[in-house]
């Protein structure tokens, strides 16, 4: 089978020839693998091509001028299209681009009005079309718009608001909060249905995302996800149902309490589905949404593909598909992106023992 109709089969339950791979890692390990696989730039074949991996992700490539910038005195950041403000924190291991001011965090609704935020005209959306077309004519990987981050209203709003105040805008529906929440989700929701329209017949489905649970359990209230959360996010979804594709939700922590309203606003799949999370275990998941989602994810970067020996980490990972690939439904990945603590050989393990597993 090609990538495409391996991943198209899993989101509704066909016969594949085997479980679709996908791949998402830090800086660090990702070198690390160049490396062990010998790719070099400008090479013939590239780490994804080496791992198998079925999944391409795609956008528009902005063309508008600069909007924001950042402090490089400081070490600070700036996103140039939103202005979200990082500084580089290094770790043992490697390091993060970490939130460290907050644009809007004290501002009123004027200032959210005013704040310079990017034009869906100023993005070339028939070089989306032609990278489609090259990548569709090429390896023919199943192609999706989006990503975890679209659609966001907690995570994204947190980066310009602080986390406190993301939350207490939903609670209160603090009109700041609110207006930014609607010119971020306006301006995401016109680029996708250009984009979609642009690449009809090429793109293979919407990846949208919104963390609602912590380890331990929901982060938010259902009542506050139905209000706030979930009319916003019904939008998106049925602008990719009227271009006949999947929707794949990213939701981190323990998030199954919003898996029945997934399946009614029409989600196809769920991903990251971080096992040690409560009510998130592959086999509670498996048994409970099993036929009326498909599934992204599944194996914690926080355990033994990290701190395990490699026996240990592809034990782990068979589990995940014993569990989660019968009757089809399952596509591979990581719950997160791999992380730089994290063994070469380990993940050259893992994605071999993928590669050959068959349910």
């Amino acid at each position: 089978m090609t990538s495409r109709q391996r991943v198209l089969n899993t989101f509704a339950y066909e016969k594949t020839d085997r479980v679709p791979i996908n791949y998402s890692a830090n800086g660090g390990i990702n070198e690390r693998l160049k490396k062990h696989f010998g790719v070099t730039p400008g090479g013939k074949l590239d780490l994804v091509d080496y791992l198998h991996v079925d999944f391409r992700g795609m956008g528009a490539p902005y063309t508008g001028p600069r909007l924001h910038f950042g402090d490089p005195e400081r070490g600070i950041n700036a996103d140039p299209l939103w202005g979200q403000r990082t500084r580089w924190i290094n770790h043992s291991y490697g390091g993060y681009e970490d939130n460290c001011e907050f644009p809007l965090k004290d501002a009123d609704e004027q200032a959210v009005a005013d704040y310079p935020m990017p034009n869906p005209d100023d993005f070339d959306y028939a070089a989306a079309l032609e990278y489609c077309k090259e990548e569709r004519n090429g390896r023919d990987r199943a192609i999706f718009a989006g990503g975890a981050g679209l659609a966001d209203i907690i995570n994204v709003n947190g980066r310009f608001r602080t986390m406190e105040q993301a939350f207490i805008d939903l609670i209160t529906a603090d009109p700041a909060g609110t207006l930014l929440t609607e010119r971020r989700l306006d301006i995401e929701f016109k680029i996708t249905e250009r984009l979609l329209d642009k690449c009809k017949g090429h793109i293979d489905f919407l990846w949208m995302g919104e963390d609602l649970g912590t380890q331990r359990g929901p982060i938010i209230s259902l009542e506050l996800f139905r209000k706030e959360i979930r009319p916003r996010h019904q939008k998106f979804i049925y602008l990719a149902k009227s271009y006949g594709l999947p929707v794949m939700m990213h939701c981190c922590g323990s998030s199954s309490f919003a898996f029945e309203d997934f399946i009614e606003m029409g989600v196809n799949s769920v991903d990251t589905l971080q096992p040690e999370a409560a009510d998130m275990s592959p086999e509670y998941i498996k048994k409970t949404f099993g036929g009326r989602l498909a599934f992204h994810g599944g194996v914690s970067t926080a355990g033994p593909l990290a701190f395990g020996s490699a026996e240990e980490a592809v034990a782990d990972v068979t589990h995940k598909l014993d569990v989660y690939a019968p009757g089809g439904g399952y596509m591979f990945s990581p719950a997160h992106m791999i992380q730089d603590n994290t063994p070469t050989g380990n993940v050259v393990e893992v994605y071999k023992k993928v590669l050959e597993y068959r349910s």
